[in-house]
């Protein structure tokens, strides 16, 4: 069974950056995409960021522009890098292991069941 580890997390001032990294224990090659999540208090979890084998990704329209989620299958670590933060980019930042496609012209991204343990990101104003 894989695991996934996030690092990365911290505290930071508004407009700062962060860059979270997701390790898995084993090859990523296998999964048809991995994704970002977030849950911040009293709020639902919600996507972040995605991206397949090949590198197509998908943004939450929240944080386009901002943050890039990237993957490097040779060190089967997935990143997200966070820039011009805003105090309600404030959550608990979780590694997912999904599927991506099209349904009606739209991409989506669809979670799995294989989370990590999440790491705290802190915006502070």
């Amino acid at each position: 069974q894989v695991q996934l580890v996030e690092s990365g997390g911290g505290l930071v001032q508004v407009g700062g950056s962060l860059r979270l990294s997701c390790a898995a224990s084993g090859s990523i090659l296998s999964f048809n995409a991995m994704g970002w999540y977030r849950q911040a208090p009293g709020k639902q979890r919600e996507l972040v960021a995605g991206i397949t084998t090949g590198g197509t990704t998908i943004y939450a329209d929240s944080v386009k522009g901002r943050f890039t989620i990237s993957r490097d299958n040779a060190k089967n670590t997935v990143y997200l890098q966070m820039n011009s933060l805003k105090p309600e980019d404030t959550a608990i930042y979780y590694c997912n292991v999904g599927s991506y496609g099209y349904s009606s012209g739209s991409k989506y991204y669809a979670p799995g069941s294989l989370w990590g343990q999440g790491t705290q990101v802190t915006v502070s104003s």
